[in-house]
């Protein structure tokens, strides 16, 4: 892990090719969070791709007007959610129909981190092609 950020509703690790939020029992996410992502994306992968890592082990609540903003977010090339609870990752299959890039669900973290790396590989590999 390269860092560790603590937001006001949780934290967020960031790593080489990707980011990893654990958001703490009873919050929502909101458009205001997101603005903590966009910081995030300008200041730790400046000029890189990268995935947003949502591993939900806790109980919270997103509001769905936050992917719109999100979905603006240009080296941000994927987004995960983690979770072995089936609420949640059913919320996630709506959520899905919110954000405008590639979006997948996993109940195992290891299998979301291989599926980010392998966005971000084939994102920079398209990028070298243009």
């Amino acid at each position: 892990m390269k860092h560790l950020i603590k937001i006001p509703i949780g934290f967020i690790h960031v790593y080489e090719n990707f980011v990893v939020s654990i958001i703490d029992e009873g919050e929502t996410v909101t458009k205001d969070s997101n603005n903590i992502l966009e910081e995030i994306a300008s200041k730790y992968f400046k000029s890189r791709s990268f995935v947003y890592i949502a591993h939900r082990l806790n109980s919270y609540a997103v509001d769905p007007a936050v992917y719109k903003k999100t979905s603006l977010i240009k080296n941000l090339v994927g987004f995960a959610v983690v979770s072995k609870n089936r609420v949640a990752l059913s919320n996630a299959e709506i959520e899905k129909l919110f954000l405008n890039k590639p979006f997948e669900s996993f109940t195992n973290l290891d299998e979301a981190i291989n599926w980010s790396n392998m966005i971000v590989s084939n994102n920079n590999l398209n990028t070298l092609d243009r």
